[in-house]
């Protein structure tokens, strides 16, 4: 379910709301500024979507060109709110957890904060439910206060045996990745243990531009710019580590059992979602997002069926998935970046059907959404309006479209087409040429700033 293009943060597996949404809902209730969002430039739209899909707003949208990790990232966040705000405390959420009890959250966070303000950076860490090989772990010290402990030490991923031995210890916690310290406070620290960061990130921040609702971050200045944890750059070394556990049903959602673990399930502790039919199963997940699924006489299986793709495992290996996703990756398939369904910053598409010279999609453009005028050299395009309103250019025309009508483009006139009304318009595109790829496209002006090196409408 998760792909480069649309990792798991921008999925809906608890809830109604997306990991993504859900982490900035956490924030709730709290005198805060609004959140800073940091993502990759290839989630820009999904991100801006996302928020005002649900009502969400932001201070900015800060975009990496490429990824350095998480300290870089941490750093250009406090550079940013030292820009508008006088050394502000810092909440850092990775947006792709779980967490049931927000109440027992925020006050966690109000523990940390009185911490954080004497200068501490504080992790939070998680009581570890059972062994898991699969998490960091880190060792609390000496108490300072009620409010929490001395950081001992970060552990990477333990074996088997480790990671037993930490569950039997109360001072082992998981590593929750979520951390509260002042700006001046991580970035004095940055700069004290690994100065080439810093002034990389301070560059990148320096000749960032402003892209329409986004910050875009300087590339050459990234590229430069060493690649690693905060948890390796900063925590690890400093003398001002503290931590604060949190008891408030967390997840990081890393696997499928995870996500059984987190689930209603069924009098056989069977989780289910979407077209199911389960007769005769026992203890497994079967996750439906497009067609009728159905299992007889199985215990302990994950069965997930998207659109393009179906995956069964048993559950103790569901792990190794990483593996598939590696010969994805190998081999070239589009699977490992996308979803048959393509979000878009104007609505997404759905590639329903295709063959030799052919494709057909279901076009989704939201009210006031306008793809580029472009304009292709394999392809011509059959345009059928099934719902809203279009407004078409082709050539030198402008016209309108509605329900049941239709146009043809043929191939290289340059075209475009918006929906200037206030529901989605929906429509069918009818592909049909000798090159069929979304590379196959020149475009002369996008109201998005996208160049010819972006693919897609």
């Amino acid at each position: 379910m998760s792909r480069a293009y649309y990792p798991k943060q921008f999925l809906k597996l608890v809830n109604d709301n997306s990991l993504l949404q859900n982490t900035l809902m956490r924030l709730d209730g709290f005198e805060s500024s609004e959140a800073l969002v940091i993502c990759n430039e290839e989630h820009r739209f999904v991100v801006a979507e996302q928020l005002r899909e649900a009502n969400l707003s932001c201070d900015s949208i800060i975009l990496e060109p490429i990824g350095r990790n998480t300290a870089p990232a941490i750093a250009i966040a406090a550079l940013k709110l030292l820009q508008d705000h006088d050394d502000p405390m810092m909440v850092v959420l990775p947006s792709d957890h779980l967490i049931q009890n927000n109440q027992a959250f925020q006050e966690a966070v109000l523990k940390a904060t009185a911490l954080a303000e004497k200068g501490h950076l504080v992790v939070f860490g998680i009581e570890t439910q059972y062994p898991e090989t699969g998490y960091g772990y880190i060792l609390r010290g000496e108490k300072i206060n009620d409010s929490g402990s001395k950081l001992e030490r970060f552990i990477e991923k333990p074996d088997q045996a480790t990671s037993k031995q930490f569950h039997g210890d109360e001072n082992y916690f998981w590593n929750s990745g979520m951390f509260v310290f002042k700006a001046t406070g991580y970035l004095d620290e940055l700069k004290k243990h690994n100065p080439e960061m810093m002034k990389c990130c301070e560059q990148a921040l320096s000749k960032s531009k402003v892209d329409l609702d986004f910050l875009r971050l300087d590339k050459m200045s990234l590229e430069c710019c060493p690649e690693d944890s905060i948890d390796y750059a900063v925590m690890e070394h400093t003398k001002m580590g503290a931590v604060v556990e949190l008891s408030s049903g967390w997840s990081d959602l890393g696997s499928w059992n995870a996500i059984w673990d987190v689930r209603d399930k069924d009098q056989n502790g069977n989780v289910s979602h979407g077209d199911v039919i389960l007769e005769n199963t026992q203890g497994s997940l079967v996750f439906s997002e497009h067609k009728l699924v159905t299992t007889v006489g199985v215990s302990d299986m994950v069965v997930v069926e998207t659109k393009d793709a179906v995956m069964v495992a048993s559950k103790d290996s569901v792990q190794d998935v990483k593996s598939i996703v590696e010969k994805l990756k190998t081999d070239g398939r589009k699977e490992f970046c996308d979803f048959r369904e393509v979000h878009r910053p104007w609505g997404k598409y759905d590639s329903i059907d295709g063959g030799h010279r052919f494709q057909v999609k279901h076009i989704t453009v939201n009210p006031g959404g306008k793809l580029s005028i472009q304009k292709h050299y394999h392809r011509a395009e059959h345009w059928i309006i099934v719902s809203g309103t279009a407004k078409v250019t082709k050539g030198k025309e402008e016209f309108y479209l509605s329900e049941n009508e239709s146009t043809f483009i043929p191939l290289g006139v340059v075209h475009g087409l918006e929906n200037p009304g206030r529901i989605p318009l929906e429509m069918i595109e009818v592909q049909s040429g000798s090159y069929l790829d979304e590379d196959d496209i020149v475009r002369y002006s996008d109201a998005y700033g996208r160049d010819n090196n972006e693919e897609g409408k």
